[in-house]
This record gives C-alpha cells, sequence and structure tokens, in this order.
C-alpha cells in the first residue's frame, strides 16, 4: 500500500520552496516510512536552495533532519518495527566501507545526503534507510528527537570527539543564538566546560545564559581580546558555527595548544589562515562533519533529566517555509525554526 505525503519541493535551485503532496511507495529492501510531526530547518537547506549543494536533485523533497514514528518498514529491516520512536542521521551511510566498519560512518566517502541525493526530511512522511536509523527513549520529547542528528549529536561530535572537551575544558562558542550554537552551549555546559558564547544580537543574551553560558560577548568586530581576559589566556577550545566573520577572532581566543573545530560555514566565503600564529602556539584547526549513530545515542543519554532541551524559536506550517528562510538568514531566530506537520 503506498502512502500519500504532504511535503515542500525545491522546484530548481534558486527557486522559492512549494507545498505539494506526492504519493510515497511501499518501502522495499532496507527502507523504512516514518510518519514526522515536525522537522527541522537547517542552515545548510538554505545552502541547498542556493545552490552551494552541487549534487541536490530538483525538482525534490529538501531538508535532512527527520525524526518520528515507524508506519512501515521493508523486508530486509531487522533494527526496527511499526511504531517504534525513531531519528535518523543525515545521510545514509554505505555499511561497508573502513569507516563504516569502525563506527565512523559520519565520514563514509559513499553516503548519501537526505534532502540532497536523498529524498529529504521536509514531508510528513520520509523514506529513509535503516542503516541511518537509531530508537528513540521515551524521555526525548519529539522536538528533541528532531534535532539529535544535525543539531544536538552533531555538537557533541565536534566538541567531545574531536575537540575532547572535558570537565574543566574552556570552550568558546560562536554564533551562540542561533540553532546550533544554543544547544552547543547545553551540551559543553553537560560535558563540564565553562562557557564563553559570542553573539551579535543582545536581545539574544538572555536566552543564551539560560542555555548554560557562564560568560556572553556581545560584538559585531573583534572579541579575541575580551575572551582572553574572561579566560585568563584563552580557550582550550573555540566551537566556529559562523565562518569568515568569527574565525579569525576564534582562532585567536586559543590558548596555547588549543583547537579550533570547525562546524558551520553560514557565510560560505573562504578565510585566511595566520600561519604563524598556529605555528607558534602549537593550534589545531579541525573540522568536524555531521554525527554518528553513537552520538546521537550518548547525547540522547545526556539529555536525561531534561539537561539538554530543544530551544525553539517557533513552529511553521509548511507555506511558511520561504518567509522562515528570510529570517533565518537574517539571524532573527533564536534556537531551532521547526516545520510542524
Amino acid at each position: 500500500m503506498a502512502f500519500r505525503a504532504r511535503e515542500i519541493v525545491l522546484p530548481a535551485v534558486g527557486r522559492d520552496l512549494q507545498v505539494a503532496e506526492s504519493e510515497v511507495p511501499e518501502p522495499e529492501g532496507d527502507q523504512v516510512v516514518i510518519r514526522q510531526s515536525v522537522s527541522g530547518i537547517c542552515f545548510r537547506d538554505i545552502l541547498t536552495r542556493d545552490g552551494f549543494m552541487p549534487r541536490v536533485r530538483t525538482p525534490g523533497v529538501i531538508g535532512h533532519e527527520i525524526s518520528g514514528t515507524v508506519v512501515a518498514a521493508g523486508p530486509c529491516a531487522e533494527y526496527v518495527k511499526e511504531g517504534d520512536r525513531v531519528a535518523s542521521l543525515i545521510y545514509r551511510p554505505c555499511g561497508r566501507c573502513e569507516f563504516c566498519l569502525t563506527g565512523r560512518e559520519n565520514l563514509c566517502p559513499n553516503k548519501e545526503v537526505y534532502g540532497e541525493t536523498l529524498r529529504g526530511g521536509y514531508s510528513d512522511l520520509a523514506i529513509v534507510s535503516e542503516k541511518s536509523l537509531v530508537k528513540v527513549p521515551g524521555h526525548i520529547g519529539e522536538d528533541e528527537a528532531a534535532i539529535a542528528a544535525c543539531v544536538t549529536g552533531m555538537v557533541y561530535h565536534a566538541l567531545k570527539v574531536v575537540g575532547n572537551v572535558q570537565d574543566g575544558s574552556r570552550v568558546l562558542i560562536t554564533g551562540a543564538g542561533g540553532g546550533v550554537g544554543i544547544h552547543a552551549v547545553q551540551v559543553a555546559k553537560r560535558l563540564g566546560a565553562t562557557v564563553i558564547a559570542e553573539t551579535t544580537s543582545q536581545s539574544k543574551v538572555e536566552a543564551i545564559h539560560r542555555a548554560g553560558a557562564d560568560h556572553v560577548v556581545v560584538t559585531t568586530g573583534r572579541f579575541d581580546g575580551e575572551v582572553k581576559k574572561l579566560t585568563d589566556g584563552g580557550v582550550d577550545v573555540a566551537l566556529e558555527a559562523v565562518g569568515i566573520a568569527t574565525f579569525e577572532s576564534s582562532l585567536r581566543s586559543l590558548r596555547t595548544g588549543g583547537t579550533v573545530v570547525v562546524v558551520g560555514n553560514v557565510q560560505p566565503e573562504p578565510v585566511g589562515l595566520p600561519l604563524g600564529l598556529i605555528i607558534l602556539k602549537g593550534n589545531r584547526v579541525e573540522g568536524s562533519i555531521s554525527s554518528t549513530r553513537k552520538d546521537m545515542m550518548d547525547v540522547f543519554e545526556l539529555s536525561r533529566g531534561g539537561r539538554i532541551r530543544a530551544v525553539v524559536d517557533r513552529h511553521i506550517e509548511p507555506g511558511e517555509i520561504n518567509r522562515a528562510y528570510e529570517d533565518i538568514r537574517a539571524r532573527k531566530n533564536t534556537g531551532r525554526v521547526l516545520i510542524k506537520f
């Protein structure tokens, strides 16, 4: 039996998104059909619409933040069954390469990305591979499940796995009022760090403090001097979630031996690297991509007792998607914007 889905479609690169309906076929192989109540909007989706993701297939359903309840499973699905609550990675790993076989499926060179090369998550019915799924425990709400892969799981991977943040670490987070940054504040605090949060918006300071930031730096220019004063010499890890506007200050905010972990590039222009500074201070710049299933499960465990919660600016109807994109690009949102189906 096929399913009827309500969805948001990108008709062509650079065009406004459109609400549509289509038929979702019965799942094949290890495919799973998931009924969604909410789906998150990521800045990457805006870049996809604007043509920065050359593999995107149009017309097509974009978006990659997928979670919900299994309504059908293909004949080869063994891990989940109808009725299970699940959340999906933003991609389908191959399951065969050296990275997949060692629990580093986020580095899989053969992965296919939902919303780009595969049907995406902007729909009340998503179809994904079982290889992408983790089961959602009962203490996790639907909003928290929606952001588990691309937000909380992603920043957990960047902070813990790549940046080695631990109890007592000093961490800088740029763009701390946005959909990624405000959750990174929570994850870093849950890992035991002292958190310095950077934002350009005075109106977001209170929410950032509520998320757990120890200090909030409000600026539209250089901020490394203030960060060094607050930390007696610099941070151990800077989570760079913005790009060219903040990258150099993030790098200069590091203590000797510190690391910038880059997860965001909302302004895709290239940045300059002061190589002498990196050499003399023994600093590192590392990229961190997405999350693994283990990252998602670890974040679910960290979230027990409501210790990590989804900060949602608002829930929108599918027909409000283009206006939401404008607001996100203008940084009007505090936290994530979710589509309600």
